[in-house]
């Protein structure tokens, strides 16, 4: 194809894309990736720092897709230029960052998880209400399964299972009692 006649499907493109067309914006990330990592992987020196460059650049590109003005420049070079910047920009920061008080912050959190005592506490209690939960009878083991492992009110179970809410209520009485003798023991 002529040159003539890419800038014009490229700058078709990049107009689509400004007024939010996702399918033009796949086409034209397509139709470019290719020169557009080039570019930076000469810049950079480094291919995971030209696809993060890349990436960073076609979200500007997509956000100021609308700003494009093809009398200025022909769409390659806009894009060229956008990617070219983006590599000077990491080329040239610090090699030693500076970290702000978001960082400060992240590094001396407390994590709130589980340590690996309270995991293996968790898991023999679990086994233990397991094993106790095998100890009930069918109507008790269903009712408060429905209760409170699916979270419905006694009233839905007994909708549910098409039973007297009473006889629910008491199923799950009953149950909650045995289940309680069973852990304490």
């Amino acid at each position: 194809m002529s040159d003539t006649i890419v800038n014009d499907k490229l700058a078709t493109l990049l107009a689509q894309c400004g007024l939010g067309n996702r399918k033009a914006f796949a086409e034209l990330y397509d139709s470019t990736k290719s020169k557009l990592f080039a570019v930076s992987l000469r810049i950079v020196r480094e291919r995971h720092i030209a696809e993060e460059v890349l990436q960073d650049s076609f979200v500007n590109i997509w956000n100021n897709a609308a700003k494009y003005a093809a009398a200025k420049s022909a769409p390659m070079t806009w894009m060229t230029a956008i990617v070219r910047n983006r590599s000077l920009d990491i080329v040239r920061r610090p090699l030693v960052e500076v970290a702000d008080e978001d960082d400060y912050f992240a590094l001396n959190m407390e994590d709130e998880s589980p340590g690996p005592q309270e995991q293996l506490s968790s898991s023999r209690d679990q086994a233990r209400i397991e094993r106790c939960m095998k100890g009930l009878d069918g109507e008790q083991l269903q009712t408060i399964s429905l209760a409170f492992f699916h979270g419905l009110s006694h009233s839905e179970v007994a909708d549910h299972l098409g039973r007297p809410l009473g006889t629910v209520k008491t199923h799950i009485r009953r149950g909650l009692q045995k289940l309680k003798g069973c852990l304490e023991s």
